[in-house]
């Protein structure tokens, strides 16, 4: 792989840690939001679509992680 090609390809991965970072950050909000809910309101749909939204950020979070991976094989 050419240099020019394996600069391109640290930017994605440096864009992507930016991305991860946001997600994790929000992900953390999302978290604060929802333990600091009262109990019958986690219990309820709030609760639930809050447990979802955490969730789905920890999914998209990982699929990040596991491109970084694949993009950092390019590059060895």
């Amino acid at each position: 792989m050419n240099k020019d090609r394996r600069a391109r390809i640290q930017a994605l991965l440096n864009k992507l840690e930016d991305i991860k970072e946001d997600i994790d950050f929000i992900k953390d909000e999302e978290q604060e939001y929802y333990d600091n809910m009262p109990e019958n309101f986690q219990m309820g749909e709030k609760g639930d679509k809050a447990q979802e939204a955490i969730d789905n950020l920890d999914y998209a979070y990982s699929s990040i992680e596991e491109v970084v991976e694949y993009l950092e094989e390019a590059l060895a």
